[in-house]
């Protein structure tokens, strides 16, 4: 059996996180209108096979890094705020409904991601997490009206609202060149980058509009790529991780050679 040759043609498999919702949330009948389920937005998974990767939903019940070993990379996906008290705050009037389980559970992925160099990509609240696991702070809220980068849902979802300007040399100025347009639906963002957080794009107000980890395949957007039809920065997920299976691949037989 060539074995580089089958495992190369595999499908890099990329995990997304989700929520925790309860069975009222999609009609469920009576006596199970409470029973838990978990649930993410579907165009995660499409951007993921367009990409070529294939996608698997990581349940909040496991172990985080007993998932991420078996990933070739990972998606932490957009949703509400993370907990202030994760970054030295206490919740204000305008903190939604907070998830604990989510928090810890997503923080341990992207942990274990960095920990084990596996590809990672943070979406909005995704990317906020990751500069918070990593000691970085929020802006805790940033009210609509004022400034272009202050998410509203008064558009349709891909419609591009405002430019970010990136970083010469980063993953996203190789991705989007020098500007790009987005939408953007978030009252909070990137303040304080945490340890090896570099800031490589900005609105024109200059909120922090993407991130990236020195040394690693791990990167953050504050916008939500997944709702376009195409977004590059699902095909260079795909690729690292194609490329980190392809690398384990070839050491793996080269040790059984």
């Amino acid at each position: 059996m060539d074995i580089i040759g089958t495992s190369a043609l595999a499908r890099p498999l990329i995990g997304i996180s989700g929520r925790r919702l309860r069975g009222a949330a999609i009609g469920a009948p009576h006596g199970f209108a409470d029973a838990p389920l978990e649930a993410y937005l579907s165009e995660y998974s499409t951007s993921v096979l367009r990409a070529g990767g294939l996608p698997v939903h990581l349940p909040m019940d496991a172990a985080p890094a007993e998932l991420v070993e078996r990933l070739d990379g990972v998606v932490i996906v957009g949703g509400d705020d993370v907990d202030p008290r994760r970054y030295g705050r206490t919740p204000g009037p305008f903190t939604p409904l907070i998830d604990p389980q989510r928090d810890e559970f997503e923080a341990g992925l992207i942990e274990a991601a960095i920990d084990g160099a596996v590809p990672l990509l943070g979406v909005c609240r995704g990317a906020q997490l990751l500069n918070v696991v990593r000691g970085g702070t929020l802006h805790p809220h940033l009210a609509h009206g004022e400034g272009e980068s202050h998410g509203s849902y008064a558009y349709p979802r891909a419609h591009r609202v405002h430019e970010v300007r990136t970083a010469a040399g980063s993953v996203a100025h190789a991705l989007y060149g020098e500007t790009t347009r987005v939408n953007s639906f978030h009252h909070q963002a990137v303040d304080v980058p945490g340890t090896g957080i570099v800031v490589t794009g900005w609105a024109p107000d200059g909120i922090v509009e993407a991130i990236e980890l020195e040394g690693l395949p791990v990167v953050g957007v504050q916008w939500h790529p997944e709702v376009f039809e195409t977004d590059p920065v699902f095909g260079w997920l795909v690729d690292q991780a194609s490329a980190r299976t392809t690398l384990a691949v070839v050491s793996a037989t080269q040790n059984v050679a």
